[in-house]
C-alpha cells in the first residue's frame, strides 16, 4: 500500500506543482500540503484525473495552532472507491485569509465549510450561505479556537419564572477556580497485602 500511495504522492507532485508544497505518508494515508489559493482547481484535478478519481469528499475542518503565523490548517479528507485511496489536503492559512470554496466541485462541502466558519471564525470566498450552524445566531467567538474560554462568556438556561429562555453573562465563584489535583490515593496510609512482608525482609 506504502508504494502505491508513494507512487500517487509524486504523480500527484508531477502534475500539480502550482498546488503541492509538499507530501507525507502517515498512518497508511498520503498527507499533501497544498497552497489555499489554488484549492479549488486542486480538488476539481483529484476528482477527475484518471489516475486518482477522488469522487468523495469525507470531511473538512481546521486545525488550531495559536504560536504559528500561519495559525490555522484547514483539513480536506477525500476518498476514491476506484482506486481504494484516501487523501489527506492540509493548507496553512492565516486567521484574516480567505480560503476558496470547494461547493462547485463538491457540493458536500457546504455544511462543512459552514461548521469550519462557526468554530473557527475561518471564511470562505464563493461560499453561498456562510453563516453560524451549530450555535446560536448572537453567539460571540469561536468555540474550537484554543484561546477560546472552557465555560464561554454567555450562559444560556430556560428562567422558569419567566417561562422564557435566559442569557446570561458566566460568572464563576472563586471556589470553582481552586482546583485541587490531587489523586484521593496520593498522600494517604495505606498498608496493601504483602507490604508488611517487604518491611520484615528488609
Amino acid at each position: 500500500m506504502s508504494d502505491a500511495l508513494n507512487e500517487l504522492g509524486a504523480y500527484i507532485e508531477a502534475k500539480r506543482p502550482d498546488c503541492v508544497i509538499g507530501w507525507s505518508i502517515a498512518f497508511g494515508e498520503l498527507t499533501v500540503d497544498v497552497a489555499p489559493n489554488n484549492i479549488e482547481g486542486f480538488t476539481e484535478f483529484l476528482k477527475t484525473d484518471g489516475s486518482c478519481k477522488f469522487s468523495t469528499l469525507v470531511d473538512i475542518t481546521a486545525v488550531d495552532h495559536p504560536s504559528r503565523e500561519k495559525r490555522f490548517d484547514v483539513v480536506y479528507h477525500f476518498l476514491s472507491m476506484y482506486q481504494n485511496h484516501r487523501i489527506r489536503l492540509r493548507a496553512a492559512v492565516r486567521e484574516e485569509d480567505m480560503i476558496p470554496s470547494i461547493i462547485e466541485v463538491f457540493p458536500a462541502a457546504n455544511w462543512f465549510e459552514r461548521e469550519i466558519f462557526d468554530m473557527f471564525g475561518l471564511l470562505f470566498s464563493g461560499h453561498p450561505d456562510l453563516r453560524r450552524i451549530l450555535t446560536d445566531y448572537g453567539f460571540r467567538g469561536y468555540p474550537l479556537r484554543k484561546d477560546f474560554p472552557t465555560t464561554g462568556y454567555t450562559e444560556v438556561r430556560y428562567d422558569e419564572a419567566q417561562k422564557r429562555v435566559v442569557y446570561e453573562p458566566v460568572s464563576l465563584v472563586q471556589e470553582y477556580r481552586q482546583f485541587d489535583f490531587m489523586s484521593p490515593w496520593e498522600g494517604a496510609q495505606y498498608i496493601l497485602p504483602g507490604d508488611d512482608k517487604a518491611e520484615e525482609a528488609k
